[in-house]
């Protein structure tokens, strides 16, 4: 039987080979380069007829990557591979779940028809579900959801042996619970008020209970960092040792990754997204809901 196919996007080639190593699936190439004009030409180099195949895309900075990546399905179907599926560590979109205004786009619905009609099948880590329950109430194929709490607590266990869990707010404290309980350390939340995208008031609680405990702030995703910033500050202005910082996504928009060094943060994200931060290894959690995806009839 032919192995199923892994052709990576650009940037995306070390998680879909260490992929592949694991799994026993061939990796394949595209060419994918733009015109002057900055249009997008794309050329499959290892042909995919008749073989399952996998595109590997995470997809931060998703405007400039999902026109080539819906370019890349659409030639696999015309070559004939028999089916195309979506491994995307970090799945976008997902934060505009809600007209909270007249006139908006939902943004996430639409993505998810776009790529519901593009794959036969999809496997993410921890989407940002805040008004779905799961990613079947927005998307109409199959999909696995894989989560890295345990794979966060793990590292803290092995480098922060006394830890406090700190969540960005209220409504991560499930999460955070679950991350704080397998490190075997203690957790609270923040208190956050959310004006806008970058303007964000947190409070800390009565951490004094805790005190000789190394802070580390938990989030899914940190993109402005504003929450993670203001935290870091508060905490460092109120005698604690430096936090760490981890995110599954690290998404660091406007250079919040060297904002957060600066004010002394140790800064640990997955390689869901590439980045110099990344030390926590999501292909091993990933293995398993390819395997039932790219093989099942």
């Amino acid at each position: 039987m032919t192995p199923p196919l892994l052709i990576p996007l650009p940037g995306n080639e070390p998680l879909a080979n260490a992929l592949a190593t694991a799994l026993g699936y061939d990796v394949g190439t595209l060419e994918l380069r733009s015109f002057p004009d900055g249009e997008s030409y794309l050329r499959f180099l290892t042909n995919p007829e008749q073989r399952s195949v996998a595109l590997v895309s995470t997809l931060d900075h998703p405007n400039d990557k999902m026109l080539p990546l819906l370019f890349a399905a659409a030639t696999a179907r015309e070559l004939k591979a028999a089916k195309v599926g979506l491994i995307s560590p970090y799945l976008a979109y997902m934060r505009q779940d809600h007209r909270f205004k007249a006139g908006e786009a939902v943004t996430s619905r639409q993505i998810a028809r776009l790529l519901s009609q593009a794959f036969d099948w999809l496997v993410t880590v921890d989407p940002h579900l805040h008004r779905y329950g799961s990613l079947t109430d927005i998307y109409t194929i199959a999909t696995q959801v894989v989560h890295a709490a345990p794979l966060i607590s793990q590292w803290i266990r092995a480098h922060v042996p006394a830890a406090i869990v700190i969540g960005p707010d209220s409504e991560s404290e499930q999460w955070v619970a679950a991350v704080a309980q397998e490190a075997a350390a203690p957790y609270t939340v923040l208190d956050k008020v959310r004006r806008g995208d970058r303007d964000v008031e947190i409070t800390l609680k009565d951490l004094s209970a805790w005190r000789g405990r190394t802070p580390v702030l938990v989030d899914d995703i940190i993109s402005s960092g504003r929450t993670m910033i203001e935290a870091v500050r508060l905490l460092t202005g109120a005698g604690w040792p430096p936090p760490v910082v981890i995110a599954v996504h690290g998404l660091f928009a406007d250079g919040s990754e060297v904002v957060l060094e600066q004010a002394g943060a140790r800064l640990v994200t997955s390689n869901s997204v590439p980045h110099r931060t990344n030390a926590i290894d999501i292909a091993p959690i990933l293995v398993r809901a390819i395997g039932e995806l790219a093989v099942s009839p």
